[in-house]
C-alpha cells in the first residue's frame, strides 16, 4: 500500500500534513471475507465486523485476532454508546446493544412505522444520547424490502425513531463534528457527502452539499466517514481516503492499493486511523488525533 498526498485548490503548501511523516500502513490482521466498522475500544482493542462471516473480532494489539461475537447478524458499523454499551447496524435489518462484555445482544430498533428497516449501514451517537443511521438496500432482497426509500434516522433515547432525509439512494457512512453541531452523510453511488446543522432539538436540518469523492468504481466508494479532532472529515473513496477540510475543500488524499471500507480512530493519544479493506484490516500513524 502507498501513500499520496494530493495537495488541491488554495491549500497552502505549508498546511498541516495529516499522516506522519515516513509513515506507512501496515496490516495488523488478514484473512477475512469483508471487513467494515471498525471501532476502537477504551479498553485497549480493536472490534471489527466481518459481515459475510457474520462475526465480529476483536484485535488486541501484540496478541491477534479472535471472535467476539458470533453470529452477529451480519453487523457492519459499531460505536459505542453513552452507557459504554457496543450498538452495532445489522444487515439483517436492525440496530442492536451488546452488553459491556459481549455476552448478551438486545434489538434496539428493527422496524420503521411498522414496516422492516432495510440494511442498516453506519452509525454515529451524539453525547446526548441520540444514535444517527444509515439505512441502505445493500443486505435486503427486493422480496424483503417494505420500505419504498433509503433512510437517514435519529433514534432518540426514548426509542423514537425518526427519519430526517430520503434523498440518497445508497446512504452510507454518518459522522458527527468534534462540536456535535452538523452532521455528515455520504452516498455511495453517487459519492457526494451532505452537511446537517443539529438544531436545538437535536435534530438535523438544512441540508447542503459539503463535498464529494466521485461516483462509485472498482477502487471504492463513499462508505465510512470520521472526522479529526480538528473538524477535518475522512471519507473512503476511489482508491483512499479523502480528507477535507470543515468548510469541504479537499485538501489531501490517502492513496491505497486496498479498497478502503470503513475508519476509525484509536491507539495511545488517539492518532492511529485504522482502515478496514475487504481481507484485511490496516492502521497508519498519524501526525493528528481523531475524534
Amino acid at each position: 500500500m502507498t501513500i499520496l498526498f494530493v495537495l488541491i485548490g488554495n491549500m497552502a503548501v505549508s498546511a498541516q500534513p495529516v499522516v506522519a511523516e515516513g509513515a506507512e500502513p501496515e496490516i495488523v490482521t488478514e484473512g477475512y471475507q469483508f471487513t467494515e466498522g471498525p471501532l476502537w475500544h477504551p479498553d485497549g482493542y480493536l472490534l471489527f465486523s466481518d459481515i459475510p462471516a457474520n462475526t465480529i473480532y476483536r484485535w488486541i494489539p501484540g496478541e491477534g485476532a479472535e471472535v467476539f461475537v458470533k453470529p452477529s447478524d451480519n453487523s457492519n458499523g459499531l460505536a459505542l454508546d453513552v452507557s459504554g454499551n457496543i450498538v452495532m447496524v445489522q444487515h439483517a435489518g436492525k440496530l442492536s446493544r451488546l452488553t459491556y462484555n459481549g455476552n448478551t445482544m438486545e434489538t434496539v430498533v428493527d422496524s420503521y412505522n411498522g414496516m422492516r428497516l432495510n440494511s442498516p449501514n453506519d452509525l454515529a451517537v451524539h453525547s446526548n444520547g441520540t444514535i444517527f443511521f444509515t439505512d441502505p438496500p445493500f443486505g435486503v432482497s427486493e422480496e424483503e424490502k417494505e420500505l419504498d426509500f433509503n433512510g437517514v434516522y435519529m433514534l432518540k433515547p426514548d426509542g423514537t425513531l425518526t427519519v430526517f432525509y430520503k434523498e440518497f439512494s445508497h446512504p452510507n457512512g454518518v459522522v458527527l463534528s468534534p462540536d456535535e453541531q452538523k452532521l455528515y452523510v455520504n452516498n455511495s453511488s453517487s459519492g457526494e457527502i451532505v452537511v446537517f446543522d443539529i438544531n436545538n432539538s437535536g435534530k438535523p436540518v438544512n441540508p447542503r452539499s459539503f463535498a464529494s469523492v466521485g461516483e462509485r468504481n472498482n477502487e471504492g466508494a463513499a462508505d465510512g466517514m470520521k472526522v479529526d479532532a480538528d473538524g477535518r472529515v475522512y471519507s473512503t473513496g476511489p482508491g483512499g481516503v479523502y480528507v477535507f477540510d470543515s468548510e469541504g475543500n479537499q485538501i489531501q488524499k490517502i492513496e491505497t492499493e486496498s479498497r478502503i471500507t470503513n475508519l476509525a480512530w484509536g491507539e495511545a493519544g488517539n492518532s492511529t486511523l485504522f482502515m478496514t479493506a475487504p481481507s484485511a484490516v490496516y492502521r497508519l500513524e498519524m501526525a493528528v488525533s481523531g475524534r
